[in-house]
């Protein structure tokens, strides 16, 4: 039998799948990390020791294996593995892996003057590329280890992204990185290497960066150190991991040009196929590239479901979708985002949520918040189609913000357009889709049709749509009034 592990390693906990080569899935566990598992040292700064990503995955791992071995699924059966992680982290590390200090996580804010720096001598490639860095990625971040921490600089053999460490832990190869993590560190997503500007603009030396490797290539069988700390076989092997984003992309069984994903986690992740890329000249946008060769264009927001998760953590959230519901729309406005600065649908560092109106009940402002991030995501979806990128008529759902049907119907009424739902809506279901795309099938969209099953499609309410878009309309109003959009 073959079986197929995923691993999520993200914001607040590491998630663990095993699925058979029909996509059923076999095993599934999950560690958080724990309440203060990110370091604020200063405001806007955001740091997670990444030996806690592991201890939390060897964990999980482990549950998976157990929960295996009830049914007599020894883990030899398990033929392949593979990682995403939060896109533009970075962590440096000595020759052993080890790191050097703890990792800076993608929502960092300190490297605004090194990520202004890198547009200046990086013109052409952002005009190539149609983004410009911002203090979000991994480059600006290693511009600033040089700057302020020069000893940590010279030290690092290597700076390598979240999802290379974990690899690293299960194979001993710290060396190595997948084209989707390595896009937020300037790599050339045409020719798949580093760009000369690096070195000779930044003083950045090219051998302190991993090797770029296709999501889904063979990284190498796992090492001893990690069958001995979590109970996997030296027989099953690692392949290269993608982006958190792109594995919760992978995992909605989005596969044809015009095929669009949201991925609804902690922040709201919009990512479709193209066939070119698309330009953005504002920056507020990125096109990856697809393992089988299309475009991958698309951007993520700073909000989600973390304005749930800290305004409403002690409070049931199922039940509050179902009373949400009956309410909504209301006649509210809400950007909710939680902290200050918004990545897309446009970019503007000084950018704060807001609230219109005064909520008559706790459930009137829960309702709101999940009106305000559907409202977000309608703006994503409209600025990508006015960069020409053809979106097709209904959209794929994934992250943990899709296991809310309630949030679902509220999202397809904002939008007009139907939900797709997939009948595993996670991310580390798209690393499992990579894993059999190596050891099972002839390529990543065989593994999807065969793998991917659908939940449910919901569809727009007729009655509902005039109304939220006129709120919509309220709702873009007021972010012209605040200049965050022309």
């Amino acid at each position: 039998m073959q079986h197929f592990l995923g691993i999520d390693v993200g914001t607040q906990g590491a998630r663990c799948i095993v699925v058979d080569k029909q996509g059923s899935i076999a095993a599934s566990a999950s560690r958080p990390f724990g309440s203060h598992a990110t370091l604020t040292r200063k405001p806007g700064w955001h740091e997670q020791n990444p030996e806690q990503w592991w201890r939390a995955t060897a964990t999980c791992i482990a549950d998976v294996l157990a929960e295996l071995g009830k049914r007599n699924i020894p883990p030899d059966y398990i033929r392949a593995v593979s990682v995403d992680s939060t896109s533009g982290t970075i962590l440096p590390i000595d020759a052993a892996g080890r790191p050097l200090r703890p990792a800076i996580m993608y929502n960092d804010a300190r490297a605004e003057a090194e990520a202004a720096a890198i547009n200046q001598v990086a013109a052409q490639h952002c005009r190539q590329h149609g983004y410009r860095f911002s203090s979000s990625y991994a480059l600006a971040k290693i511009l600033w280890i040089k700057n302020n921490e020069p000893c940590i600089f010279d030290r690092a053999h290597r700076f390598i992204h979240a999802t290379d460490y974990i690899i690293g832990c299960l194979t001993g190869d710290f060396a190595t990185t997948d084209l989707s993590s390595a896009l937020k560190t300037g790599c050339n997503i045409f020719q798949s290497n580093w760009p000369r500007f690096i070195p000779s603009d930044l003083g950045i030396p090219l051998e302190k960066l991993p090797d770029i490797v296709k999501p889904g290539t063979l990284i190498a069988n796992l090492c001893l150190a990690c069958t001995q700390a979590t109970g996997l076989s030296l027989r099953t092997k690692a392949v290269a991991g993608v982006t958190d984003g792109t594995a919760g992309f992978l995992s909605s069984g989005a596969s044809q040009v015009g095929d669009f994903n949201s991925t609804l986690g902690t922040t709201l992740v919009v990512k479709g196929i193209a066939e070119r890329i698309v330009i953005d000249p504002e920056g507020r946008l990125y096109s990856h590239r697809h393992p089988s060769g299309y475009w991958l264009p698309g951007g993520a927001s700073n909000v989600g479901g973390e304005c749930l998760a800290r305004q409403f953590a002690d409070s049931n959230l199922a039940e509050m979708d179902k009373q949400a519901i009956q309410i909504s729309p209301t006649g509210l406005l809400a950007y909710p985002l939680e902290r200050t600065g918004e990545r897309f649908p446009f970019a503007k560092k000084d950018a704060k949520g807001f609230l219109i109106g005064n909520p008559k009940s706790e459930t009137e402002r829960y309702a709101v918040l999940l009106e305000g991030v559907a409202h977000v995501e309608r703006m994503c979806y409209d600025l990508l189609t006015g960069l020409g990128a053809d979106v097709s008529d209904r959209i794929f759902a994934t992250g943990g913000g899709s296991k809310s049907r309630e949030w679902l119907q509220i999202r397809a009424d904002i939008l007009d357009r139907p939900m797709v739902r997939p009948a595993v809506a996670e991310s580390a279901f798209g690393c499992c889709l990579l894993a059999a795309s190596h050891a099972a099938y002839p390529s990543l969209n065989t593994a999807t049709r065969a793998m991917v099953h659908f939940a449910e499609e919901i569809e727009p309410r007729p009655g509902k749509v005039p109304a939220y878009a006129e709120r919509h309309e309220a709702f873009k109003a007021e972010c012209r009034r605040r200049g965050y959009i022309p």
